[in-house]
C-alpha cells in the first residue's frame, strides 16, 4: 500500500516539507510537490526528495501555449519525477507537447519518462459533468497521456472510457472529517474500491495533532 499513497506536501518550506516527509516514510513512497512547494524551493527540493528515497510527484497542472508546455514539461522531466500534471482543458496539442518534453527531459537527463497525468475536473468543483469528463479523458488519450487525476465519483466513467490509463484520485478524507474548500471527497477505501490507482493524502495526515498516527490509522484501516 505504501507505493500507492501519495503524500501531499503542501508546505512553503523545503525543511519542514523534507522534515514531515521522512517522519512519514514508513507509510508514504511517494510525495506531491504542488505549486507552493516547487514555486518556494524550486528543483532544488525534488532532488532533495529522491536522494531521501522517495519517488516525486510534480502537481503544477500545466496549462499554457503548447510550446510553452512543451518547453516546461522539458525540463520538469530532467528533473527525474515519478509524475507530472498537467490540465486536459488545455487541448489534446498541448497534452502532447507536455508528452513529448517530459520525454525529451527525462532522457537528456538519463532518467526514468514520468506518467504524464491529465487533470480532468479538479475535485473542488461541485460536480462533474460526465460529458466534460468524457472530452478531457479523450483529449488525454488522444495526446498521449498514460493517465489522469480525477474524484473518486468519477471514476465510474473515467475507468469506463479508459480503463487502461493509471487513476490518481485526490480529495481523500477520513469519515465524517472536515472537507475543507473540497467538494467531491471520498475515503481511501471507498476511492480504492472504486478502481483509484492512487491516493492522493493530504490534510487529513498532514494537519492531524499526530500525523504517523493519523497515518497508521489509514493504512491500518486499508489493510484490514
Amino acid at each position: 500500500m505504501r507505493e500507492r499513497l501519495i503524500l501531499a506536501l503542501d508546505r512553503d518550506d523545503a525543511v519542514a516539507a523534507m522534515r514531515l516527509a521522512t517522519g512519514l516514510r514508513e507509510y508514504f513512497g511517494i510525495v506531491k510537490v504542488g505549486l507552493e512547494l516547487f514555486s518556494a524551493a524550486g528543483p532544488s527540493v525534488v532532488f532533495g526528495l529522491r536522494e531521501a528515497g522517495f519517488q516525486v510527484f510534480i502537481d503544477v497542472k500545466l496549462h499554457d501555449i503548447p510550446t510553452t508546455v512543451g518547453r516546461t514539461s522539458r525540463v520538469l522531466g530532467s528533473l527525474g519525477p515519478a509524475f507530472v500534471t498537467m490540465h486536459a482543458v488545455g487541448g489534446v496539442e498541448m497534452v502532447q507537447r507536455g508528452v513529448e518534453g517530459l520525454m525529451e527531459g527525462a532522457s537528456s537527463a538519463g532518467e526514468e519518462m514520468p506518467v504524464a497525468l491529465a487533470v480532468t475536473v479538479l475535485t473542488s468543483e461541485a460536480s462533474a459533468d460526465p460529458e466534460l469528463l468524457g472530452t478531457r479523458i479523450s483529449i488525454a488519450l488522444a495526446g498521449g497521456a498514460q493517465g489522469y487525476v480525477a474524484s473518486a465519483h468519477d471514476l465510474a466513467t473515467t475507468r469506463t472510457l479508459a480503463p487502461a490509463m493509471i487513476s490518481v484520485v485526490p480529495g481523500i478524507r477520513a469519515t465524517d472529517g472536515p472537507v475543507d474548500d473540497q467538494r467531491r471527497v471520498a475515503t481511501a477505501s471507498e476511492a480504492l474500491a472504486g478502481g483509484a490507482d492512487y491516493l492522493v493524502i493530504g490534510r487529513m495526515v498532514t494537519e492531524a495533532a499526530d500525523p504517523v498516527a493519523a497515518a497508521m490509522t489509514l493504512v491500518t484501516g486499508l489493510a484490514g
